[in-house]
């Protein structure tokens, strides 16, 4: 269809994004070539961002566990192994004499390789059970390296574990440990994103065609998508300056930037069509579309920022990575949408058009539907309420634990490593807690390290006054192991059960024995601890802040109280479906064959906090959708149902389409390899088919016909005002 002068404009003047739209069609020519060539520089300044990208960990700077570790390096020249090798035997067992000279060798060679601070291997450890396995086929050699993610994965580990892993005649060795495992996660989690990607694009822009019916129109979204990851990945270039930003931000830049490039452009390109039907000449449809879509668009944009940017609370660096990247991904998708997009309408908007004019939308299926569920809103939302509490209620049984190997899929090489471990070793002694004291020890070790061989899951206490089983002393150690001036600190070594199960409660159970002296508890089972305690103790105020900041914009927006209110509830609502389907699939193992992950029975604290604050942005961009429609029609006409229906039988096609592309999107990443990846693309698919569906065709209409008049108090009822 052809856009012809129907109308002159001749009014310019109004409000400032109206202005803005005008501007935009003026200077089309200037504004595309601009963004040609910001295209360009940004991704040349993305492709430098990303190789700077850094690697994290899970750890909480400056808690005990912290404290413990830097106590242990400085007095002791010890610390918690960074890696494990798994020595085999190819014949007989790890104490044959030759096997065991070999062992020794391979352990001396690991020690001369540059970047290893400490070596501990079961040979020279006085052949200790905790580090050979039950049928003696498999001994262990722990490794500590110190220094950041970035040096120990990138640098030292690239050149250690292929030189180690050669093994020999005599020996065969595996690299595991944690910082093997991450070292192989950030590879495949980007394989993961690229492999999703490619099905994406094509995806997408078949759905988009179906949707608007014409391939430009199917293209420029996508185009607008990639243009916002360019410009996001260019926009990370500024805190790289001062921070260190984790290359998983690269992960959440790929996934948010197509999803949200089609949100935004596909509002904007409805809103042009709809402005062009009115009778509207180009000019005046721009503006308008800038005006009105616009308008939403940038507030859509304020709550998705807003829910990032409480992630700046946090004093972890990992979690803080999300923010710079999703807030920059926004940034980009209104840059594309709201200043490129209508310099694209006013030069080529008839290419963007249906080539056929849609029937009249007074009475769509839309407009029906809502008024069905007016008439009857106690039992239509009643019934809608029932149903998404009843797939939320798995959500009651969450259990937040921490993140190991089998994030991995079964047949990566460091958790094909850590399987054998947890078959045919008994103890874990790469995952020992280790208790430092801070002041002198005395005689006081004995009794100590008698009690915390009692609790139950360890299975042997290291410590200067011997080794310790079952309340009972079992062996002399080493004790210059333990010596460090007028302090000691002793190993907990816990039991492949306790690790396989909860390994935060046990080090809660071995922080609940009493030291006689000053005493730091550190390793890498409370690191962990200490971290998922930091993250859950900061939750509250997570929450009220994400609450708080959002209800504010919506509040400007709608100038409601209620309607904020009441937005809250509802995305509240879709966040519990998503965390029941978290926890009914990825923790209690459901589906677990046929998506392919290990369940280990917790979900690991990192990601539900970062899908908390990605979905409820997305989920809060559906309402910002939806209710600027109502908003519009009610302010024309000062009647709420009528503005309720109206702005569904509006919004609600563009919502459902978009929805529905977003989570197709999402969806796709159900095919990594990474159960982290599969996480976010499960739960963001279902957070936003929900939102999509029930909430906003159900449940907005109910509540807004429940609620009246009190919809927008304190405002009042609406003035009926000129377009």
């Amino acid at each position: 269809m052809l856009i012809t002068e129907r109308r002159p404009v001749r009014d310019e003047a109004g409000p400032p994004l109206r202005r803005l739209g005008f501007f935009l069609v003026r200077r089309r020519r200037a504004v595309l070539g601009v963004a040609l060539a910001l295209a360009v520089v940004a991704g040349v300044l993305a492709a430098g961002a990303v190789p700077r990208l850094s690697l994290s960990r899970f750890e909480a700077p400056g808690s005990e566990s912290d404290r413990a570790q830097a106590e242990l390096v400085e007095r002791f020249g010890t610390g918690s192994p960074d890696m494990i090798f798994l020595v085999t035997a190819r014949r007989g067992t790890v104490d044959d004499p030759e096997v065991a000279a070999a062992g020794r060798e391979l352990a001396e060679r690991v020690a001369r390789h540059e970047g290893v601070a400490e070596v501990e291997s079961y040979w020279s450890r006085g052949r200790p059970a905790t580090m050979r396995s039950g049928d003696g086929a498999h001994a262990l050699i722990l490794v500590r390296v110190p220094g950041d993610a970035d040096h120990v994965r990138a640098t030292v580990l690239p050149r250690l574990v292929p030189d180690i892993t050669r093994g020999g005649d005599l020996l065969q060795v595996r690299a595991g440990g944690g910082e093997e495992v991450f070292r192989a996660t950030v590879p495949l989690a980007r394989d993961d994103f690229v492999r999703a990607e490619l099905v994406i694009f094509p995806l997408a822009f078949a759905l988009l065609w179906l949707y608007l019916r014409r391939a430009v129109a199917a293209l420029v979204p996508i185009l607008a998508g990639v243009f916002a990851m360019a410009v996001a990945l260019a926009l990370l270039r500024i805190p790289l300056l001062f921070v260190d930003v984790s290359t998983f931000a690269l992960n959440l830049t790929l996934a948010m930037g197509l999803g949200l490039g089609i949100d935004y452009c596909l509002i904007m390109i409805s809103r042009f069509r709809e402005e062009v039907r009115a009778g509207r000449d180009r000019a005046a449809a721009v503006a308008g579309t800038v005006q009105h879509a616009g308008r939403t668009v940038i507030y859509s944009g304020l709550t998705v920022t807003a829910s990032l940017a409480v992630l700046f609370a946090l004093p972890f660096d990992f979690l803080r990575s999300f923010a710079y990247g999703g807030i920059a991904v926004v940034v980009g998708g209104l840059i594309a949408a709201v200043v490129v997009l209508p310099a694209v309408l006013a030069t080529i908007g008839g290419a963007l058009l249906p080539r056929r004019e849609p029937s009249a939308r007074g009475a769509g299926f839309w407009h029906g539907l809502a008024i069905r569920v007016m008439r009857r809103p106690l039992l239509y939302g009643g019934l809608a309420t029932a149903l998404l509490l009843m797939l939320a209620s798995p959500f009651l049984g969450l259990r937040l634990g921490t993140a190991d190997d089998r994030i991995l899929p079964p047949d990566a090489a460091p958790r094909q490593t850590q399987d054998l471990i947890r078959q045919t070793f008994s103890a874990e002694e790469s995952d020992a807690v280790q208790i430092v004291s801070t002041g002198a020890a005395g005689q006081d070790v004995t009794g100590y390290a008698g009690a915390l061989s009692r609790v139950p899951g360890v299975a042997q206490v290291d410590s200067a006054a011997g080794i310790f089983a079952g309340g009972q002393r079992v062996g002399d150690g080493e004790v210059s192991r333990f010596a460090g001036g007028a302090g000691t600190w002793l190993s907990v070594v816990p039991s492949a059960e306790a690790m396989a199960g909860d390994p935060v409660r046990f080090v809660d159970a071995v922080r609940a024995v009493q030291p006689p002296f000053p005493a730091l508890v550190g390793g890498y089972p409370a690191e962990l601890a200490d971290y998922r305690a930091s993250v859950v103790d900061r939750l509250p105020l997570l929450l009220g802040l994400m609450l708080g900041v959002t209800f504010l914009v919506l509040l400007l927006m709608t100038r409601s109280v209620i309607l904020p209110i009441k937005a809250t509830v509802l995305n509240v609502l879709s966040l519990g479906v998503m965390f029941g389907a978290m926890v009914w699939i990825f923790q209690e193992g459901n589906l677990s064959v046929l998506l392919g992950f290990t369940a280990t029975g917790t979900l690991d604290t990192s990601i539900p906090i970062l899908m908390l604050c990605v979905a409820y942005g997305l989920s809060m961009d559906y309402e910002v959708f939806l209710l600027s429609r109502i908003k519009e029609e009610y302010d024309r006409t000062g009647d709420t149902e009528e503005a309720v229906a109206a702005g569904l039988q509006n919004g609600a096609p563009l919502i459902t389409a978009a929805g529905g592309i977003l989570a197709l999107t999402f969806a796709a990443y159900l095919t990594a390899s990474v159960s982290f990846v599969q996480m976010l693309g499960l739960g963001m698919a279902v957070a936003v088919l929900v939102d999509a569906t029930v909430i906003r065709t159900v449940l907005v209409p109910s509540l807004m016909r429940l609620a009246g008049p009190l919809n927008w108090w304190p405002r009042g009822r609406a003035t009926t005002s000129a377009r």
